[in-house]
């Protein structure tokens, strides 16, 4: 099969390359019978990438540290299933799936992906596998730190940093979805966008000040930093800041911090894809490349917008 590889840390995204790997339909078909029992062979249709993934240690060394190079990144996909280990209950041979892989396995960008079972979710036939596989991480990520580690609820107030982008459009809408007032913070060219994803109201970070919006129930936090430290003295008393960019330097006075990492999560995604076939939220999709084109679709000259998704097979 054809899969982006990466075998230089230093590198990154210009170290990726495009090659030929063994077909695990073929080649670890035999495994799936015993060793890796609860696995599933998924054709990719399409591939998502998160962008500092190649800065994660699991994209190079397995649980146990040792080197799991040349890997394949990308954990991102929707596709088909092909093949079944022993005794796997859940998906069908020939089912729509998406969902999310294992940090420490090798990922999506290829045209055939091993992944367990439990955490993929049935596509509907009516999405299609491109908005399937940008779903994934923005609406998981989103999800968990909105409603799970959040506890957001309807009538609350939400400052949603970076909302023009990824994972803060996705968390602008489903904070505007559930009731909540959003503010979202970015560059002033995102000003537009992110209220086009529901922002209420929009903060220049480059040239507004960010204290004068007073307080918050909740924050989400995509940037660390100074941005995070800053946003810890905005949240109201019983109140929580939300990080996916590790521990903030500040804490609430009176509230909770939470930083996470993004879990598969079946019923999650069956929440998240329910809403994008009722319209109330979209994608924030910018590059559509095919797998013959990931190392430049990964390696712009130039600034885009929205998340990058490979098309493997048409």
């Amino acid at each position: 099969m054809k899969a982006i590889v990466v075998t230089d840390e230093a590198a990154g995204r210009a170290g990726m390359r495009l090659v030929e790997r063994p077909d695990p339909d073929a080649a670890r078909l035999a495994d799936l019978a015993g060793a890796n029992y609860g696995d599933v062979v998924v054709e990719v249709h399409a591939s998502g990438f998160t962008w500092d993934e190649l800065e994660w240690p699991s994209t190079w060394v397995d649980r146990l540290g040792r080197d799991r190079t040349p890997s394949i990144p990308g954990h991102e996909v929707a596709g088909v299933v092909t093949a079944l280990s022993y005794g796997t209950a859940g998906p069908a041979v020939g089912q729509r799936v998406f969902g999310l892989t294992d940090w420490t396995r090798d990922g999506t960008l290829a045209e055939y992906v091993v992944v367990e079972a439990r955490n993929l979710a049935p596509l509907p036939g009516d999405v299609d596998f491109t908005t399937g596989a940008g779903l994934v991480m923005s609406g998981l990520t989103a999800w968990q730190g909105l409603f799970e580690h959040g506890r957001l609820q309807a009538g609350q107030s939400v400052l949603v940093h970076g909302a023009a982008g990824v994972v803060g459009s996705m968390a602008a809408q489903l904070a505007r979805e559930a009731g909540a007032y959003v503010i979202g913070t970015g560059r002033a060219g995102g000003r537009q966008a992110a209220l086009d994803f529901g922002a209420q109201e929009f903060v220049d970070l480059e040239n507004d000040t960010l204290e004068d919006i007073g307080g918050v129930d909740l924050v989400f936090d995509v940037f660390g930093g100074d941005i995070a430290a800053r946003s810890a003295g905005l949240v109201r008393a019983g109140g929580t800041l939300v990080s996916v960019a590790g521990p903030p330097e500040a804490r609430p006075t009176d509230g909770r911090t939470v930083d996470f990492v993004v879990v598969p999560d079946r019923a999650q995604l069956g929440e998240v894809v329910q809403r994008v076939r009722d319209g109330r939220v979209r994608t924030n999709i910018g590059t559509v490349a095919a797998l013959d084109d990931a190392v430049a679709a990964f390696n712009p000259t130039e600034r885009t917008p929205g998340k990058t998704i490979i098309r493997v097979h048409p």
